[in-house]
């Protein structure tokens, strides 16, 4: 497999010609030093550790794995990870987009985004570690006492802490009303803490000085469902460097992500500290989830450009056949594989899927920096409402064609893909899982139709569609969109329509919105990229009107969105019928009639 190479130019495509951030950049407070140019040598700096120092060292981390040694409950990370990360926190990215208040630089999340992408492409189960830890960062950050604020939000800053998230215990994982470890009142203030979790990403490991445990768990008097959960900060080790017993009991053996720590803790009495008000745990914690939800799409974005690089290079090396049209290269024993349709059909799809997600998570990152930093209180609360939208949209859209993407470039390889030594086969391996954690796909599906679209009559939705319509009917003008214009438009008229018979149908049987979800979410999901594929276009013929150079660059971009238009898209005709067959054709099955 070629050695990873950072995106860099559709990085600056998308930021500063497509979404151009600076023009709005510009005019939040804060970011008076986030220029193009101070983008430009971040990127570039994010560019060269992922490309030199995550990258290489991929492959023989899954390989070798994280290592157990239950003597002493220690996790010992593969070779190499422990000093990239020590680069990672002298070069100061552990702090880009975190508070200047306790020693963050402060920059915009929509610089952070590319720059998760890139470690995500480079070394997914490396990057989870940071990722996790910023988390628990945003977690304190939101809900923390200035007390707690003080304590730990310098040292994940500064990176000499690291953070994690643990909700999943054996008997329950999306459902957390019915989890069972406990908080005790120890009388002065904090609490002692029963119980045991599983899955807990790099839940130990010796890459930093201390971990930092937010653990949901019940109080005694609180309610038995999730209305009685609360949120507790439990260190590894306490202020005065005293151990917690709060232990790693065992790491799972997984499919992928081999080279990330995920552990089974155990809490055994550890003293912990409520971080905001008693039984609105979940609330709290849904300020980590949601960032790891993004970062879940993120991951698929990133591997499916990886999964691309590869493939294209091979494509363009691998000799097999003729063209079907004659040879294109009759000096060689055979044609290189890229001139046979199916392997362009592949390259298309991964490349049409990546592109656009990039421009979405832009996108979707520049909404969150106007939701936290605009003046404007109706930015604010609409760039919130567009979040919430999107927020599972691009968690389970972006890692269902993600792991698409790096099927398919396994594929191109052919049989060198599924051998190990190419590593085509670990992107599928560790792409799996994004689909399945922080709340499965189809979880997100349900979120997205049940809670942000019919438990608020659409209004969420409406201010989506609204801006699609309007930049739809502003370009539908020109003859070269036309075409993509009038799909983006038909679609939009079809989600309206699908929305109503849904909304109406679940009133009546509450089984219809869960049969409808997950054709929805996809629904939503070619919608948002139709829109994105439509301003990528536009922006590529006017840079061409213009006389720009790279003119391929640009003609690649509008032959891209034809390929999407003309055989991704079209999955939308098909998600209309099955959203309209109902909750019948899953329901009526007997369940004991399964077996036959």
């Amino acid at each position: 497999m070629p050695a990873y190479k950072a995106p860099l130019r559709d990085f600056d495509f998308v930021l500063n010609e497509v979404i151009q951030v600076q023009n709005v950049i510009s005019t939040l407070p804060g970011y008076e030093e986030a220029t193009q140019d101070v983008f430009a040598s971040y990127l570039d700096a994010a560019a060269k550790f992922c490309e030199n120092e995550l990258a290489p060292i991929n492959r023989a981390a899954d390989e070798e794995g994280c290592s157990f040694n239950p003597a002493d409950h220690s996790v010992t990370t593969p070779a190499g990870f422990k000093e990239a990360y020590q680069q990672y926190c002298e070069l100061g990215f552990t702090g880009l987009d975190c508070d200047p208040a306790y020693g963050g630089q402060g920059m915009p999340k929509v610089l952070a985004f590319p720059m998760m992408e890139m470690q995500c492409s480079a070394n997914v189960a490396w990057s989870m570690y940071p990722g996790l830890s910023h988390g628990a960062y945003a977690a304190i950050h939101a809900h923390g006492t200035d007390e707690q604020k003080a304590t730990y939000l310098p040292k994940l800053v500064d990176g000499s802490w690291t953070g994690t998230m643990c909700l999943t215990e054996p008997h329950c994982g999306t459902d957390l009303g019915l989890l069972k470890t406990k908080a005790e009142p120890n009388g002065d203030g904090s609490y002692s803490i029963t119980g045991t979790k599983i899955f807990i990403s790099a839940g130990e490991h010796d890459m930093s000085d201390n971990i930092i445990h937010l653990v949901l768990a019940r109080l005694p008097d609180s309610p038995k469902d999730v209305k009685g959960i609360s949120l507790f900060i439990v260190p590894k080790f306490h202020a005065d460097g005293s151990r917690n017993p709060v232990f790693c009991g065992a790491l799972e053996h997984k499919m992928g992500i081999k080279a990330n720590a995920t552990a089974v803790i155990n809490l055994d009495g550890a003293k912990g500290y409520l971080i905001g008000e008693r039984d609105k745990g979940l609330a709290c914690m849904f300020t980590m989830m949601n960032a790891a939800r993004l970062g879940c799409g993120m991951q698929g974005l990133g591997l499916g450009e990886a999964s691309f690089q590869g493939a294209l290079s091979y494509a363009r090396e691998r000799l097999q056949m003729r063209a079907l049209t004659g040879p294109k290269a009759p000096e060689k024993a055979a044609d290189p594989i890229i001139v046979h349709p199916d392997v362009r059909r592949m390259l298309l799809t991964q490349k049409a899927y990546t592109e656009a997600g990039r421009a979405m998570t832009a996108w979707l990152a520049l909404q969150l920096d106007i939701e936290e930093k605009s003046p404007d209180a109706e930015a604010r609360s609409q760039a919130a409402d567009l979040v919430a939208l999107l927020t599972p949209v691009a968690k389970a859209f972006m890692t269902d064609n993600g792991y698409t993407a790096a099927n398919m470039g396994m594929q191109v390889f052919g049989g060198h893909g599924f051998i190990r030594e190419w590593g085509m086969e670990q992107l599928v391996r560790d792409c799996r899982i994004s689909q399945i954690y922080e709340g499965t796909n189809g979880i997100q599906a349900i979120d997205l139709l049940g809670r942000k679209v019919l438990m608020d009559q659409g209004q969420k939705l409406r201010k989506f569609t609204k801006i699609v319509h309007k930049y739809c009917e502003a370009n539908g003008g020109d003859s070269r969109l036309k075409d993509m214009a009038e799909a983006v438009s038909k679609l939009l008229k079809d989600v309206g329509d699908v929305t109503m018979h849904v909304g109406m149908q679940s009133m009546m049987n509450r089984d219809e919105a869960g049969a409808a979800a997950t054709d929805y979410l996809r629904l939503i999901g070619h919608l948002t990229y139709g829109f994105f594929w439509l301003w990528i276009s536009k922006t590529a013929l006017d840079k061409l009107d213009a006389g720009a150079g790279e003119k391929a660059f640009y003609e690649a971009k509008l032959t891209t969105a034809r390929f999407y238009f003309a055989k991704l898209f079209p999955e939308v005709h098909s998600l209309l019928v099955t959203l309209k067959a109902g909750a019948k054709p899953l329901m009526e099955l007997d369940e004991a009639h399964f077996a036959f």
